[in-house]
């Protein structure tokens, strides 16, 4: 387990089992690398790609110390596996990202702690750990405000925002009375990631920063080159850079800013593993996200991150299947869409079942013709 380096032919195993691990799996099998997973579900996105498909569910963690004995290196794609699996894990094969930069990225109060004592930008906030924090916090930070579960919050979910008319006791009771954090309403003139991979050697590379678009919380378009200011652009690089060292990191790591009308930039959550807003860099970047993470939780030199064409990438959710079967082939006839479907077996509203990219001479033309190719989605198919 001492070893830096891992070499194509060795085992990687996902603890997970959603869309991000099947294009990782498909970027490992790519570099010759057999790739083993485990999550609760069965035919799961990355186990219908894997070399073995484990189902078993997180706390169980015979089943991951069995799991991770028969692997290489344990990487994730999902945040939110509980502590002790991960050091379950550990106990039987190098982990990367470590377990403590799971830890606090995967908890709110913890995450807003961090990057506090590290000087980092973030919006103001309080912890929620009583009725009384939630009312002193109200005081201090006033409203508008955003009342945000410590944990496994994603997609808009586990968050109540309080005008000057919400009850907040009230806004509590609906997220469980659950430790929380409350965030200052921060004005927002776009929202922007950046997805950086630190190596085993400390070597850091940086995608340049993803202009991203959400619809109901859950992101809808990423354009690339996001449409800001270079120091904007400079300043997010430097912050992720220095999350990455200040967390000891091996492997991808996202993090999502806020930029505010009045400038400033605020980091608003990280994400331990590949990202949503990365997804165009399968098509559009010299070197994956997903090829990066195998890079470096393997101990391999980073590749190049440059984008070869300007980019965009929309989300493909469960919606376009309210009235049947999307109409692949009116999308397909545009032959600079490129569609990635996740094998996902039943489509509900809401839930990210594929996307589509389109690369053009600027974003904002990448942008329409994606745009009007999930339009085509939606168009009858003819009859036979």
């Amino acid at each position: 387990m001492s070893r830096s380096r891992i070499a194509p032919g060795s085992t990687i195993g996902v603890l997970g089992g959603g869309q991000l691990g099947r294009m990782f799996a498909m970027a490992a099998r790519r570099l010759g690398y057999r790739v083993h997973t485990l999550a609760p579900e069965h035919d799961t996105p990355t186990g219908q790609i894997a070399d073995v498909e484990i189902v078993a569910p997180y706390d169980d963690l015979d089943q991951v110390r069995a799991f991770a004995r028969a692997v290489d290196v344990v990487t994730f794609e999902f945040e939110n596996v509980p502590a002790a699996a991960v050091a379950a894990a550990a106990e039987e094969a190098l982990v990367r990202p470590n377990g403590a930069a799971l830890e606090v990225a995967q908890h709110r109060i913890r995450e807003k702690r961090f990057l506090a004592s590290h000087g980092l930008p973030v919006a103001a906030y309080c912890e929620v750990h009583s009725e009384a924090d939630l009312l002193e916090g109200v005081a201090r930070i006033g409203r508008p405000a955003v009342l945000k579960t410590a944990a496994l919050g994603y997609d808009g979910k586990g968050q109540v925002a309080l005008g000057p008319d919400t009850d907040p006791v009230a806004a509590w009771e609906q997220l469980g009375r659950a430790e929380c954090v409350l965030e200052s309403f921060i004005d927002l003139a776009r929202e922007i990631s950046v997805i950086g991979a630190r190596g085993v050697d400390g070597s850091t590379s940086f995608f340049e920063p993803f202009d991203n678009t959400h619809r109901h919380h859950i992101l809808d378009v990423t354009l690339a080159p996001a449409d800001i200011p270079a120091n904007v652009a400079f300043d997010a690089i430097e912050v992720t850079r220095e999350v990455l060292e200040g967390l000891d990191y091996v492997g991808i790591l996202c993090i999502e800013f806020f930029v505010a009308k009045d400038g400033r930039l605020l980091v608003n959550e990280l994400a331990p593993r590949p990202h949503n807003s990365g997804h165009l860099t399968f098509d559009a970047c010299r070197t994956s996200q997903f090829e990066q993470q195998v890079r470096a939780i393997c101990g391999y030199p980073l590749g190049a991150t440059d984008l070869l064409q300007p980019a965009a990438m929309v989300n493909l959710l469960g919606d376009l299947w309210a009235n049947g079967e999307p109409n692949w082939a009116a999308a397909l006839a545009m032959p600079d869409v490129k569609l990635h479907l996740y094998g996902k077996t039943s489509a509900r509203p809401g839930r990210k079942m594929g996307h589509l990219t389109v690369m053009a001479p600027t974003a904002a033309q990448a942008r329409d013709r994606a745009l009007a190719a999930r339009e085509l989605l939606l168009s009858r198919a003819p009859t036979r």
